[in-house]
Parts: C-alpha cells; sequence; structure tokens
C-alpha cells in the first residue's frame, strides 16, 4: 500500500465533500421549474401634448364667437388661451379660452391626464380603464334607451345653486340636463358615445348662474390607451328668459373631442 500524508488525504476527502455539487451561491436558493413574474407593460403614452396648442384657431373661433369682437391685441390672448396650474406636466395638463359677447359667454376647458400604474402587476392602460370608469359612474349617466314619446316628458330644471368649478367629475351630476335633451327623436341626454376612442360618454349639465342666468356645461371625457381627456364646453346666455342650445353644445364638444382623438393617433 503506497503512502499517502496525512495532510493531502485530508485535502482529498474535503474536496470530494463539497465540490461539485452546483449549490454554491445564489443560484442555491432558485427553484428549478419556478414561473419567472413579467412586470405589466408601460402605457402607449409617455408624455402628453401641450393643452394650449391643441385647438386651432379657426376652431376657437367657431366655439368661441366672441373673440371676433375684440380688438386685435385682445384676441391674440384671448386665443392662447391660459394653462392651468399642475405639479406635474408629464402626468397631468390644461388649458381654458373664454369668450364674453354681448348674447352670451363661452368658455372651453381641456384637461389631459396620463395614467401611469405604481403596481408592476397592472398596466397603465387597466389602471386608466379603472380610472376612467370611476368617472363614468361618478356622472349618473341614465340607464335604459331613450323613446322619442318621452320628448314631452323631459322639461328644464335648473337648479337652483350655480354650477360646481371643474373637478375629476365632468359635471357631479347628470340631474338637470334640459328640456332640449329630448327634442324630436335624438336623444341628447347624458349618454356613452360610440367610436370615439376607446370609451368615451357626455354630460349635459343645466344650472342656474347666480339668480337668473342659466349655464349649461357639456363635457365629453374619452380614454385613449393610457390618457384620459375631458372637454367642457359652456355657456351662459346674457338674458335670463333664454336656454343655452344643449345640441349646438354637445355637437360642437363631440366635433372637438374628434379632433383631439385623431391629434393622439398622429
Amino acid at each position: 500500500m503506497a503512502y499517502v500524508p496525512g495532510v493531502v488525504l485530508l485535502a482529498v476527502l474535503t474536496a470530494g465533500c463539497t465540490g461539485g455539487t452546483g449549490t454554491e451561491g445564489p443560484a442555491a436558493d432558485s427553484k428549478p421549474g419556478s414561473p419567472s413574474i413579467a412586470a405589466a407593460p408601460p402605457g402607449k403614452y409617455r408624455t402628453l401634448p401641450e393643452p394650449c396648442r391643441s385647438i386651432t384657431r379657426s376652431t376657437l373661433k367657431d366655439l368661441l364667437p366672441g373673440i371676433a369682437e375684440l380688438p386685435e391685441d385682445q384676441q391674440e390672448k384671448a386665443y392662447t388661451g391660459t394653462a392651468a396650474v399642475t405639479y406635474d406636466t408629464d402626468r397631468r395638463v390644461g388649458c381654458q379660452w373664454k369668450s364674453e359677447a354681448a348674447a352670451s359667454s363661452r368658455s372651453v376647458v381641456l384637461d389631459f391626464e396620463r395614467v401611469v400604474s405604481y403596481d408592476t402587476s397592472v398596466s397603465d392602460e387597466d389602471r386608466a380603464r379603472e380610472v376612467y370608469g370611476k368617472k363614468e359612474t361618478a356622472a349618473h349617466l341614465p340607464s335604459g334607451t331613450f323613446a322619442p314619446d318621452d320628448a314631452e316628458k323631459v322639461t328644464d330644471s335648473p337648479s337652483d345653486s350655480p354650477s360646481d368649478s371643474p373637478s375629476d367629475s365632468p359635471s357631479g351630476s347628470a340631474q338637470d340636463t334640459g328640456g332640449d335633451a329630448g327634442a324630436g327623436s335624438e336623444d341628447l341626454r347624458p349618454r356613452t358615445l360610440d367610436s370615439l376612442g376607446d370609451a368615451a360618454f357626455l354630460d349635459d349639465l343645466l344650472t342656474r348662474a347666480g339668480s337668473s342666468a342659466q349655464h349649461r356645461t357639456v363635457s365629453v371625457v374619452f380614454r385613449t390607451s393610457n390618457v384620459i381627456v375631458t372637454v367642457r364646453y359652456a355657456e351662459q346666455p346674457a338674458l335670463a328668459s333664454q336656454v343655452p342650445d344643449s345640441k349646438e353644445l354637445q355637437e360642437k364638444a363631440q366635433a372637438l373631442a374628434r379632433k383631439l382623438v385623431d391629434k393622439f393617433s398622429e
């Protein structure tokens, strides 16, 4: 039998017990076959458009005819609009335009909100879908299908309280939505809208501004991927006996919303 020094033999035995097991280091904690969880995809939109440049001058002339009555130097300022004060322009931006005319005053408000999910298991778009859903629920849209025979049953019932200032809810309520909301066979009640972004709804609120004047605000809210856009178009006639035309305001607000959808598609 060959003589093997004790120190050498101990080294060989130690190597045989510890080497080649493949369990050293961080890999020892992994479990073969366990699936890896991928983070939810980010939203389609990473930035927001400049809101005060999102409406062309020709469109503003149509929406706010009173601006044309102003002196030229004031017209330029009116068409420029006033940017909303926000703390994170990558997440939320807005702009507002106003016009005062002898017959009535009108205003347009834009609000762009880019929704970001901080939960890696929920995508930005899914989170935006939730946020949009809460806005639609808060609008209290009437349920059921409109029948032409209902037109005579719908009458103007202006609220005695002034309209609330713009908030996350486009109007806060779908009550007091105006007599011409059922004019003829056309349904002008607050409702969801088809073929406008991924989802959309319209709200129409008629209130009293002060003691007599009637103020109507039409809001169109739509979602495109992870961005939610709110359009508010409002009118207050100079005469207390006049009621803002629901059909006109709704048509123009929807036309503007469609242009904005196209802008996001560019």
